[in-house]
């Protein structure tokens, strides 16, 4: 399991953490939607469109390790390594998103706190720079919504 727990209360920054154990910190992008985190010795860094619907992770060489397509939406999902993985938001009056496989539920991202923003990622399968990528673009997401950006 991955938690996001956030570290400053101006910046937006949040601890990662696998099991208990940071691995990583995810820093929001100062003037765009989006953000950068080191992991395994790389950096990576996430950037978005101008609608925020789409957001992209580059490598530190600056080849596209992973895309989110339809971000904000019911369904939507993240292409990496040759695979699809789709995500559905649970209702429409809930944050929580559910990674599917078909229509059967098998990980889930929840928001645990709507005073700080932290959440916990269980999202078997994916690697954990993706996992991370999908948590960045639901910290960026919450975070324009509660400052009324989105």
């Amino acid at each position: 399991m991955l938690t996001a727990e956030s570290t400053g209360f101006w910046r937006n920054r949040y601890t990662l953490s696998e099991d208990g154990t940071p691995v990583t910190t995810w820093d929001p992008s100062r003037w765009s939607s989006g953000g950068s985190f080191e992991l395994g010795g790389r950096t990576y860094t996430v950037k978005s469109n101008g609608w925020g619907t789409r957001y992209t992770m580059l490598d530190d060489r600056g080849a596209v390790a992973a895309e989110a397509e339809r971000v904000g939406r019911k369904n939507w999902r993240v292409l990496a390594g040759g695979r699809a993985y789709e995500f559905r938001r649970r209702s429409t009056w809930s944050s929580d998103q559910h990674l599917v496989d078909g229509e059967r539920p098998i990980g889930l991202i929840k928001r645990t706190s709507t005073w700080n923003g932290n959440l916990t990622a269980d999202l078997p399968g994916l690697p954990l720079p993706v996992q991370v990528f999908v948590l960045g673009v639901q910290i960026t997401l919450f975070n324009a919504a509660a400052s009324g950006g989105a």
